[in-house]
């Protein structure tokens, strides 16, 4: 039988909640402005971005970095990022040598420059990889922009930019960071100009 109204799925009306909360806060439309421009500072600069995550957001992380890499809109230069969930060889030496805590920060260390970007995920804020490796970074002078939700943890305080889905229900927090994450590739593509307005 055929649900008769939205109310149906509750899951569904969270979503547009949360989509709500996000269009209503002047703070969080701050910070996603704040990422995207760091983001294109560092394109701009020759910088990269290198992405990490566990779980879905290593889903996150490297859909987000193929939007960039291949295409998001249009047919247009490639630009410069790295999901660090994708190198099995790379996950289970560094995992099995040095623990799974390294798994990200020890590529941060290989592949990370000044002027660079790390975008790290974590639902929780707490994930012991994704804050490793945003330590690395902090160290080796690159910006931090954080996918968070609730409080943000112990990683929301320490990074450059921590955008906060208002929510803390890990799908609607997962949900939020796909969103926030096309809208950094839209912008991206639009202010470099590597698409028509």
């Amino acid at each position: 039988m055929a649900p008769k109204n939205a109310a149906s799925f509750p899951d569904l009306l969270e979503h547009i909640q949360v989509v709500r909360d996000i269009q209503s806060s002047p703070a969080l439309l701050q910070a996603i402005e704040m990422g995207i421009e760091i983001c294109i500072h560092a394109f701009l600069h020759g910088g990269k971005l290198l992405l990490c995550g566990n779980g879905g957001s290593a889903a996150d992380s490297q859909h987000l970095a193929t939007e960039l890499t291949v295409r998001y809109t249009t047919d247009r230069q490639a630009l410069p990022a790295i999901a660090l969930t994708t190198d099995t060889s790379t996950l289970t030496a560094a995992g099995n040598d040095y623990g799974y805590d390294s798994v990200f920060s020890r590529q941060v260390e290989a592949l990370g420059r000044p002027g660079d970007i790390l975008i790290g995920f974590s639902t929780s804020g707490r994930s012991n990889n994704v804050l490793a490796a945003i330590e690395t970074a902090l160290e080796r002078d690159m910006k931090v922009v954080f996918f968070g939700g609730g409080d943000g943890g112990a990683i929301g305080p320490i990074s450059t930019v921590s955008i906060l889905a208002p929510s803390t229900t890990t799908a609607r927090i997962q949900e939020m960071h796909i969103l926030i994450g096309h809208i950094f590739c839209g912008q991206i593509e639009r202010r470099l100009g590597l698409v028509s307005a």
